[in-house]
């Protein structure tokens, strides 16, 4: 009897637990306080992982892509643990909304301390005084036009940076970075402040109107809820991904450490060049194959067209390349064949033309929202003045900024435009398709050179925009589609929005210190030059050999360039208005924009392969067969993103370079 009772006793328990927690579910907590608190040690705790494993090791780079690697892995972890927490205290586990505030906080500090941000602002800051010689005649060049407050100057402290094997923790050694520290993050905060605000402004148009689908975000959103009426870590599929991935990496990173393991081939890039040696088609150059089972599993959740798009252009990319060996265009004296960087310049400049024109009555709309007496939406009319003034504020500091720096009217108009254009561009692409987006040919610099030749903007004025080169190079941790994925995430939670922008402005601030504070102690104790083996000081060489290029051999305003910029914009808008006039057309304006600009050298072939298998399923099994294959892939993405951070962990661990999921 006192057996049973004590049965009786346990069920009775549990079913008051399931009450309790089918309490917090009708009235879910979402952005709380808790939930802040929680993120923010997680914040350095993230911060510090991708300095160590991008900077000291490089044994991850989980920021070069559109989902960011180590937020998943410390979200999954969180979930596992809030699993275990709910069994003792229902009450007091985490909700999916507080456990999507944590991950949306991990990811905004993730764009901050990524590849393409500050890590590449710490290859900078001492790179002109570490690095000058009289060989280069970098002083006698453009020493005196560079903005020496936002570097840093003392050359001691440079030698310890570089060199390493000192404690960052001594005021001589910080002081000389916190002005220019200050003063960049009053740029970057700024830039990111306008962002915010745009994406205020659209984020009801595309999540609600337009309805994106919004790839990048199917795989927290599940793991923190269902499919299909089911809970995500009970589905089969989905386990049946994750040990796949999880096996292929698992072999891999063995074989690494162990070379005498086989291993599984073909998973990482495998250059087909070795295979192509006659003239003209060696014209091809480095083709990689790669079959990353992340890749697959994200390729699977972009459109069909898009799929097809992405590998068709890259195989007319390099078909074109053949061709110019063909007819000889590729000749030495014809310098820049086959212009990639330029038809990329058009291409991207073209499809961002399209977005902003197609929102432009929205904008207008919105404008009229937020002064109007009588709103329809008094919370969004809010909103939109809020966003408005941000964005305001925002842009006065960007001019305060570029007057201070000395750079042109002109010029600095000219890069601005360009630059919030590609982020508006970038983040409707993630919005839209999901895929990456390296476009490592495309950015302000590179096209005001090309369109107006160096000579024109100045040895004053290129100076200037070098010096802005290090957030510009690659936009692959782009802050503003990130922001807007966020409050897509949190579209369940209209109520919860305003919280989530501050949680975002939060995230930003703190993130901005931590990785500030991570990419110091790392490379103070590593040495940049010594034990640091991702250290950017390439992208100082990258910023200011260009520069020194452009002023001892100028860049003319050559028809040839333009032509070619010229030629991939009436490309975009071609392919656009052929999508407008036939439903049938099979291809997609970002597809080729995504070709050219570097973005598909490394997963073309993924999206290959998710072409013809997401093709199979809906040919012969309709959405159903579709449907029931999304667990599987996001498996895929969940598993491998897992094996590769315990790799990483190892690395870190053990000091040594390990097996990476991904280049």
């Amino acid at each position: 009897m006192l057996f049973l009772h004590s049965i009786a006793s346990r069920i009775a328990a549990r079913r008051a637990r399931e009450q309790v927690m089918q309490a917090d579910v009708s009235a879910p907590r979402v952005v709380t306080f808790r939930a802040v608190l929680l993120g923010l040690p997680l914040i350095a705790i993230n911060c510090f992982w991708i300095t160590v494993v991008e900077v000291r090791l490089y044994t991850l780079d989980g920021t070069s892509l559109p989902l960011f690697i180590t937020p998943i892995f410390m979200l999954f972890v969180l979930i596992i643990l809030n699993m275990f927490w709910r069994w003792f205290s229902p009450r007091s586990a985490l909700t999916p909304g507080e456990l999507l505030t944590i991950y949306v906080m991990l990811v905004i500090s993730s764009t901050l301390a990524a590849h393409d941000m500050l890590q590449n602002m710490f290859g900078v800051l001492g790179h002109p005084v570490r690095f000058a010689t009289p060989e280069n005649n970098w002083k006698a060049l453009w020493f005196e036009y560079l903005p020496w407050r936002l570097f840093v100057r003392d050359e001691e402290v440079l030698k310890d940076f570089y060199q390493g094997n000192v404690s960052p923790y001594r005021w001589e050694r910080i002081q000389p970075f916190l002005e220019p520290l200050l003063l960049w993050a009053v740029l970057i905060i700024a830039l990111i402040g306008v962002m915010l605000g745009v994406n205020i402004l659209l984020r009801r148009s595309w999540t609600e109107h337009e309805r994106l689908v919004f790839p990048i975000v199917q795989l927290p959103m599940a793991m923190t809820g269902h499919i299909g009426g089911v809970p995500f870590f009970r589905q089969k599929p989905m386990w049946i991904g994750f040990t796949l991935a999880m096996a292929i990496s698992g072999l891999n990173g063995i074989h690494w450490l162990y070379p005498s393991v086989p291993y599984i081939q073909y998973i990482k890039l495998y250059d087909l060049r070795q295979h192509i040696t006659n003239r003209p088609w060696d014209a091809v150059g480095w083709t990689p194959i790669s079959m990353y089972p992340f890749g697959i599993g994200l390729a699977f959740f972009t459109p069909l067209d898009l799929q097809f798009s992405c590998w068709f252009f890259y195989v007319a990319r390099k078909l074109f390349q053949v061709v110019g060996a063909v007819f000889g265009w590729d000749a030495p004296t014809n310098v820049g064949f086959p212009f990639f960087p330029e038809q990329a310049a058009g291409a991207w400049t073209a499809l961002g033309i399209v977005v902003v024109y197609g929102a432009r009555r929205y904008f207008a709309n919105a404008w009229r929202q937020a002064w109007t007496q009588h709103p329809t939406d008094p919370e969004e009319s809010r909103r939109f003045r809020w966003a408005f003034g941000l964005i305001a504020v925002c842009l006065v500091v960007i001019i305060v900024f570029a007057q201070q720096l000395g750079i042109s009217l002109w010029v600095g108009f000219t890069f601005f435009a360009i630059y919030f254009l590609l982020a508006i561009t970038i983040t409707r692409v993630r919005a839209e398709l999901g895929t990456p987006h390296e476009i490592y040919f495309v950015n302000p610099n590179r096209m005001m050179t090309a369109l107006f030749g160096s000579q024109n903007i100045g040895t004053r004025d290129l100076t200037l925009i070098q010096t802005l080169y290090w957030f510009n190079r690659g936009y692959r941790s782009h802050p503003m589609p990130n922001q807007l994925e966020a409050m897509k995430m949190f579209e369940g939670y209209p109520k919860s929005l305003n919280r989530l922008i501050w949680v975002i402005v939060v995230a930003t601030l703190f993130g901005f210190v931590a990785t500030c504070w991570a990419n110091l102690h790392v490379t103070y104790r590593a040495g940049a030059d010594a034990k640091a083996v991702g250290f950017k000081d390439w992208l100082g060489w990258e910023s200011f050999g260009w520069l020194t290029s452009w002023i001892n051999a100028p860049i003319k305003q050559e028809s040839t360039r333009i032509g070619y910029m010229a030629g991939g914009f009436l490309i975009v808008v071609f392919l656009r208005l052929m999508r407008n006039l036939f439903l049938w057309w099979p291809l997609h304006p970002a597809g080729y924009a995504l070709a050219v600009s570097y973005a598909m050298d490394y997963f073309w072939f993924n999206f290959f392969i998710a072409w013809v298998i997401k093709g199979l399923l809906i040919r012969y099994g309709g959405m159903r067969a579709h449907n029931i294959a999304v667990p599987f892939f996001l498996g895929l993405i969940l598993g491998d993103y897992t094996m590769g951070s315990l790799w990483s962990i190892l690395g870190a661990v053990m000091d040594v370079q390990t097996y990476k999921i991904y280049i």
